[in-house]
């Protein structure tokens, strides 16, 4: 399970140290892709593998099923640790989300998103502007 907020640093290289914590659920294998919001997630690759089948399996004619099928799995690559617990983070998606050197690495039960500091902290200021209308929408479904 993958719970906390940590800033981290990217190095010139675009390496990326994960928590040490993390990094023991991910020491099987892990993913990164093309996230929400501006994003990138990272899953370990258990995980991944999960919601690529179900990726995979979703019908191929409605246009937005096929957008984000490709968002989500043209955009995956294989992460591996270096010894000092980093990985690397491919250009393409360091560009996508925005991401220069400060990074927010936040945990969300199954899977972690890696975010510009910068565009973290105003996102999550927008969130928590609106915490009662999204709690009570929530209420709604039954959380």
């Amino acid at each position: 399970m993958f719970i906390g907020e940590y800033n981290h640093n990217l190095d010139d290289k675009g390496r990326l140290a994960v928590p040490t914590k993390f990094r023991i659920v991910l020491k099987d294998g892990a993913v990164v892709t093309r996230g929400l919001d501006n994003c990138l997630f990272l899953y370990a690759k258990k995980e991944w593998l999960e919601l690529a089948k179900k990726l995979a399996k979703l019908p191929i004619g409605p246009a937005n099923t096929r957008a984000f099928a490709r968002l989500m799995l043209a955009g995956a690559m294989d992460v591996n640790f270096d010894n000092q617990g980093r990985i690397m983070l491919p250009e393409y998606l360091r560009k996508f989300a925005n991401i220069k050197k400060k990074v927010v690495i936040a945990g969300l039960y199954d899977r972690l998103e890696i975010w510009d500091e910068t565009d973290w902290n105003k996102y999550k200021i927008g969130t928590e502007k609106k915490s009662s209308a999204i709690a009570e929408a929530l209420g709604e479904l039954g959380v």
